[in-house]
């Protein structure tokens, strides 16, 4: 099932499943208790975030190349960082430059692929995780690239955090449509240039250790998102290195999930 959330005709918000392209029926339930179809046809006025997270846990530098690219050297644990939840932003919303950059705006892109947790997991294996998957869809973790390496003392989370600095959509697709998410497409698309292209096989860790890892003695709530890391080829590594700026177009796609799109506006 491919499940939206959005602002109907009407303007009440409502969860539809999304049949094609302009069909379109009203869902009753949760993430947490399940969807069930009705016959009423929806029209949506504003499509939204899939899934309002309670948490939002992002590993960094999990992709082969990616790591690569940065001269970083694999560790035998994921590298966690945390975004804060107000960094949600809806398909087609701006992305917006922060006003407070740090000597200039350095704000980058980061196409990854999010895990929506469906059920709560806490202390779960390897082998059990993928039962409290609910299902998948795209994600851009944009990144404040000054903040991120000279105004948190090491730590990634202010960098990561600002306002709109968490894309997701542009539909959350159910874990049983997905035959193998470690054999997805990823691309990001910036004014019509491809910036990103890889596959979620590249992924160091995979989605099982990571749920496991993450649920240590930590229990991670229904609606929970987990950005699973970004691919190789983003601004602040190219040579010269490319930021984004006002006017902007910004197009994350992943195979069998969708295509999110947003413009990037700077702050006023």
């Amino acid at each position: 099932m491919k499940i939206i959330r959005c602002i109907d005709s009407d303007g009440q918000l409502c969860t539809a499943e999304q049949i094609d392209d302009t069909q379109y029926r009203r869902l009753l339930g949760s993430i947490d208790t399940g969807f069930v179809p009705t016959e009423q046809t929806v029209i949506p006025k504003k499509i939204l975030a899939p899934v309002v997270p309670p948490n939002i846990f992002a590993i960094g530098l999990n992709y082969q190349a990616h790591a690569g690219e940065t001269s970083f050297d694999s560790t035998s644990n994921p590298v966690v960082f945390i975004k804060a939840t107000s960094t949600l932003n809806h398909p087609f919303d701006p992305i917006v430059i922060p006003a407070c950059e740090l000597k200039g705006p350095e704000t980058d892109y980061e196409a990854e692929l999010a895990v929506v947790i469906g059920t709560a997991a806490k202390n779960v294996s390897a082998d059990n995780a993928f039962q409290h998957v609910f299902g998948y869809c795209c994600a851009n973790d944009i990144s404040a690239r000054r903040w991120q390496k000279h105004a948190g003392a090491g730590q990634w989370a202010r960098g990561k955090s600002f306002d709109t600095f968490c894309p997701l959509g542009p539909a959350l697709v159910t874990r049983d449509e997905i035959d193998d998410p470690h054999a997805l497409a990823i691309s990001t698309v910036l004014n019509g240039r491809m910036m990103q292209r890889s596959n979620t096989c590249d992924m160091i860790f995979r989605i099982p250790r990571l749920i496991s890892y993450l649920s240590q003695d930590t229990t991670l709530l229904p609606g929970t998102v987990i950005l699973t890391g970004t691919p190789e080829g983003v601004g602040y590594v190219r040579t010269p290195p490319v930021y984004l700026s006002h006017g902007d177009v910004l197009q994350v796609s992943i195979d069998k999930l969708g295509t999110l799109e947003n413009p990037v506006v700077q702050a006023s």
